[in-house]
């Protein structure tokens, strides 16, 4: 069966990691999939200060050296986009990380997965 991992990230460094563990999770680099996504509300600054241009640069090259692919979207509704995404694309596997604000977190993470119920999620 073939994986296709879709690691959301934001525009900071320490996403690294997340892409990482998603990187792990293929089993055949010439089947398998690995998307990077980073959705940003509409309402909101895609690039908040300058250190976000470069943490986005970071990223953007550390998917290319996994063959990975990076997608930067626009969108009212982040949780739709990312379904969209994860039908359109037959996601396996969802890699989020964890935020200062847990219950945050968790918010986010149970609508993915009420949308979601055939993906595996990495927390």
């Amino acid at each position: 069966m073939q994986n296709n991992i879709m690691v959301c990230v934001t525009q900071q460094k320490t996403c690294e990691k997340l892409i990482k563990i998603g990187y792990e999770i293929l089993k055949n680099a010439e089947t398998d999939s690995l998307y990077v996504i980073h959705v940003v509300n509409e309402n909101d600054k895609l690039l908040f200060n300058l250190s976000d241009g470069d943490a986005l640069e970071y990223l953007f090259e550390i998917t290319k050296e996994l063959g990975a692919d990076l997608v930067v979207k626009r969108s009212k509704d982040v949780i739709a986009t990312l379904v969209d995404f994860a039908l359109e694309k037959e996601i396996t596997h969802v890699v989020l990380g964890s935020a200062a604000d847990i219950t945050a977190t968790k918010n986010f993470e149970q609508k993915l997965r009420r949308k979601l119920p055939e993906v595996e999620f990495i927390i």
